[in-house]
């Protein structure tokens, strides 16, 4: 479960698919809203969170910068941060399950965490599609569509539903990962499940 406001969650994205194949699995890219998640479950963004604690604050960066360097991601911290995700995120309901979901959220990922756009800006977002091998058109009016609305509402609750009280969360099975710092746990766990 992802949501292009969360940092993490672009690390995780990077990282997920490069797991997957190694352990021959599937990762199902589902979007959730972050503020629905955090609202619903009392939590905190880890700034705001700790923000009364500065030797946290400060570890958190150092240990993403090693996190980043360790796996050679490209990254630049969206100088628009926090960003509201809301459109992008309805698109990313919209997208799920048509051949160009993978290029959208890569698209949009980029965007936010590599090239630093404001991915609140409807005319940011339309040219970040326009680059990109998706249906702008039909994108943009998705992000306004009541029924998407409804869909990423009632998806976000369902994975409060489901114990998820923060993003990046995964899941295999009914087994819940939290965090960039659960991969390691989740390539374990993957290797356990290989068939006899």
């Amino acid at each position: 479960m992802y949501d292009f406001a969360s940092p993490n969650a672009f690390l995780v994205h990077k990282m997920l698919p490069k797991i997957a194949r190694e352990h021959d699995a599937c990762v199902l890219f589902r979007p959730v809203l972050i503020g629905g998640v955090f609202k619903a479950t009392n939590n905190k963004a880890p700034m705001v969170a700790f923000s009364d604690i500065p030797g946290k604050i400060g570890y958190m960066r150092i240990e993403m910068t090693r996190f980043i360097e360790r796996h050679q991601i490209p990254f630049h911290f969206n100088s628009n941060f926090p960003v509201n995700t809301l459109n992008v995120m309805r698109a990313g309901i919209f997208a799920q399950g048509k051949d160009w979901e993978s290029n959208y959220i890569d698209a949009v990922f980029n965007a936010m965490w590599i090239d630093d756009k404001d991915m609140s800006n409807p005319d940011i977002i339309a040219h970040v599609l326009e680059m990109a091998d998706v249906p702008k058109d039909d994108i943009m009016n998705a992000m306004q569509d009541a029924d998407i609305k409804v869909k990423l509402a009632d998806v976000t609750q369902a994975a409060v539903d489901r114990k998820v009280f923060g993003l990046p969360s995964m899941f295999l099975g009914n087994e819940m990962f939290f965090g960039k710092d659960s991969l390691n746990d989740l390539t374990w766990r993957l290797g356990q499940k290989k068939p006899a």
